[in-house]
């Protein structure tokens, strides 16, 4: 029997939980191997985002907790299937890092299925692998995207080629389905038995 097809969860301190545990467990019930991706091979803590009623920004409580099963280092993009960028505080932190600059760049150029939600865009958009595609976000990343030559769309989901976008967590059943079905397409070949 081979071995199921890994894919990428990109993450950092103040991850989003919603952003990182909802794609988890789907690429599981799809019979693909989710890949905790971090700047350390440890335990890192999430948090839950939500503008409250009568709020104009955004209020943070701390989530669950994840084990990064690999650091950026460490990572040969062949190896994968594909990528998922989460949300969360974590990206603006994270994305400076250069071998996740390396990654995301290898990501992009090989044209294999790319996810991101929420802030999730500042890593390609810092890696220069925005420009001209078209991309939802949380509105207050839509100035990281544009000024990095991408194209801000206000949609739960947005395909552009091998790159599937969501806003925030709300937009989770609208675009990790087309992002699990290129999946299955991309690796059908392997050999392994997987649904969406």
């Amino acid at each position: 029997m081979s071995e199921r097809p890994k894919v990428l969860i990109i993450i950092g301190d103040a991850s989003e939980t919603l952003d990182t545990m909802y794609p988890y467990y789907r690429l599981i019930e799809a019979g693909m191997q989710p890949v905790v991706a971090a700047p350390e091979k440890r335990r890192y803590q999430m948090v839950m985002h939500e503008v409250k009623p009568g709020w104009t920004i955004t209020k943070e409580w701390e989530g669950y907790t994840i084990q990064a099963d690999i650091t950026f280092a460490e990572i040969e993009p062949d190896d994968y299937a594909g990528i998922m960028f989460s949300g969360g505080r974590a990206p603006e932190y994270i994305r400076y890092d250069q071998d996740l600059v390396r990654v995301t760049k290898a990501f992009f150029a090989a044209e294999k299925p790319i996810a991101s939600v929420c802030h999730g865009v500042e890593i390609p958009a810092y890696a220069d692998c925005v420009r001209g595609r078209r991309m939802a976000t949380v509105p207050k990343c839509q100035f990281d995207l544009e000024v990095c030559g991408g194209i801000f769309v206000d949609e739960p989901c947005v395909v552009d080629g091998n790159l599937v976008s969501g806003r925030t967590f709300h937009d989770n059943g609208h675009y990790l389905g087309p992002w699990i079905e290129m999946l299955v397409k991309a690796t059908s070949g392997s050999g392994t038995v997987a649904s969406s």
